[in-house]
């Protein structure tokens, strides 16, 4: 079993900044693509950003220039700089693992933390 633990979510000024984390643990070989997640109300949870074993980072253009990915695999953590926030930021954020557990690979999210921007 894996679990995710998020942390560092709250309320914020609109062009103040947050930094989220999400730990993994458990029984694992190895953790691969690690993304994140957000959901506003009313609204699908739309992809943020996702980040590669080697550090390739993609993001939806809405927080380009703003969001910032990265993780530390020696204690398989992903993080999420978000900067310069805006409102329309304000979601639940969650994050999303993929881990190898031979012979195959399986994903897990994190129990989501709540990100308010105030204008």
């Amino acid at each position: 079993q894996v679990q995710l633990v998020e942390s560092g979510g709250g309320l914020v000024q609109a062009g103040g900044s947050l930094r989220l984390s999400c730990a993994a643990s458990g029984i694992f070989f190895s953790v691969n693509t690690m993304n994140w997640y957000r959901q506003a109300p009313g609204k699908q949870r739309e992809l943020v950003g996702v980040i590669t074993r080697g550090g390739t980072t993609n993001y939806v253009d809405s927080v380009k220039g703003r969001f910032t990915i990265s993780r530390d695999n020696a204690k398989n953590t992903v993080y999420l700089q978000m900067d310069s926030l805006k409102p329309e930021d304000t979601a639940v954020y969650y994050c999303n693992i993929v881990v190898s557990q031979p012979p195959r690979a399986y994903a897990y999210w994190g129990q989501g933390t709540q990100v308010t921007v105030s204008s």
